[in-house]
């Protein structure tokens, strides 16, 4: 059984950009394909028993039916020998080129189907985030232009939305006929949208309703009236929807909350929205949606980057581990909590939008695998509270067997064995 699970990623962002001709692969820029066994070790230096990790999707689903597994089998297979608990991210912002964007409605099949044969490989795996932040995904994908589709309509944003959802919803399908004691763990942004003014607080209004779509009807909660309307006028059908309500897999979830200065806005009474910073806080954002969706919550990204004096990234980490604190003292069950990610990352200045090359300060580690401050502060957090954190809260305990107390061997390893005995009993 876990106590608290204090977690760490391996960033795995792979959108496409300039209309699908380039994709933009953080496990390449920031270097975890040539030093992932170091970046392993990193992990373990940390005190860090769980990590949210995932092999690349495009490299991994080269077609239906068709996938190469050399990397996952030694990540994996490295990560289980180590007694590191993944948290799979099957797909992470981006799809490969075969399927072509979130608007193709095949994806939410293939991607089962690959949700299935991974579980089938990897039966000791039981923590997964299916699709990361399908809100943020469908926005960034179907209504900013940035990523992928490169779209910006409400219909293409509607579309996007019930594809990445039916997606995730069809793998917890497919992972629970492997894996019945599956846990999955969302990773949505949580987000809230301020009036500038009181004009603008209907559009608010409408935006504050919008950020719950990607849950509710990932969790089969009905919407409510104007959403109804907006989903069913943006090309969403009455059986699509049902589709939702008639599969509700809420109670193998983790609510899995991310929080970062940005995911706070401002909105102006056009619709125009701008980043408000930190305003309400992790905690005040976090009860909105535990009110909403009654499940166990874990603070599953946040970080900040490092500015001129150095201690940014470890003043935020203080400031979002008191409010996690906070939820918990005030009785909502609250499992983990993640700094995301194990290393610096690269081109978040805009999101992604362009492959210039710069270092986004935000990781535990730089990209030559020097520790910062922020991961200093990380590492004794851990120390300090690891310990103590359980006997000192009412939260409940996640019943998650570690990869060390699995027996159930991985299929390449059942590949290797059946190789064995039929050339032993060959004639």
């Amino acid at each position: 059984m876990a106590n608290f699970m204090f977690c760490t990623g391996i960033e795995n962002s792979i959108p496409t950009i300039d209309n699908g001709r380039t994709r933009v692969d953080q496990m390449e820029s920031c270097g975890h394909y040539a030093r992932w066994r170091e970046d392993f070790d990193l992990v373990e230096d940390l005190g860090i028993r769980f990590l949210r990790f995932g092999p690349p999707l495009h490299k991994t689903l080269l077609g239906a039916g068709k996938y190469d597994w050399e990397f996952a089998d030694l990540t994996l297979g490295d990560l289980r020998r180590r007694d590191i608990t993944p948290i799979v991210d099957l797909c992470h912002f981006g799809v490969p080129d075969f399927i072509g964007d979130f608007q193709n409605p095949d994806f939410p099949e293939l991607f089962a189907d690959y949700a299935a044969a991974f579980a089938r490989r990897y039966p000791w795996v039981q923590l997964y985030t299916p699709v990361n932040e399908m809100f943020i995904c469908a926005v960034f994908s179907a209504l900013y232009g940035w990523w992928n589709e490169q779209l910006a309509s409400d219909r293409a944003f509607v579309t996007a939305l019930k594809h990445i959802v039916k997606a995730n919803v069809r793998a917890m399908q497919a992972i629970l006929q492997h894996r019945p004691d599956a846990i999955f763990i969302q990773s949505e942004s949580s987000e809230y949208f301020h009036a500038d003014s009181p004009a603008a607080i209907h559009p608010a209004e409408i935006m504050n309703a919008r950020r719950f779509l990607s849950l509710d009807l990932n969790y089969g909660r009905r919407v409510n009236s104007e959403m109804y309307e907006y989903l069913m006028d943006n090309g969403m059908t009455r059986e699509e929807y049902h589709f939702f309500l008639g599969n509700r897999l809420k109670q193998h979830c983790i609510l899995g909350t991310d929080y970062y200065w940005t995911n706070e806005h401002r909105v102006h009474q056009d619709g125009r929205t701008w980043a408000s910073g930190e305003v309400f806080g992790y905690s005040e954002i976090t009860r909105q949606y535990y009110g909403r969706y009654g499940l166990p919550v874990m603070h599953t990204e946040t970080n900040i980057a490092e500015g001129p004096n150095g201690d940014e990234g470890v003043n935020w980490l203080w400031k979002e581990w008191a409010n996690v604190l906070r939820l918990r003292n005030v009785g909502i069950p609250t499992v983990g909590f993640t700094w995301y990610s194990l290393t610096h990352q690269m081109d978040w200045d805009t999101a992604l939008r362009e492959q210039n090359g710069r270092v986004t300060p935000v990781g535990l580690y730089d990209l030559d695998r020097n520790i910062r401050p922020v991961g200093k502060a990380y590492k004794q957090l851990i120390a300090d509270w690891r310990d103590v954190l359980p006997a000192q809260s009412l939260c409940l305990v996640v019943p998650v067997v570690p990869p060390a107390a699995s027996d159930a061997p991985d299929a390449w390893e059942q590949e290797v064995e059946a190789t064995a005995r039929r050339g032993n009993s060959a004639p």
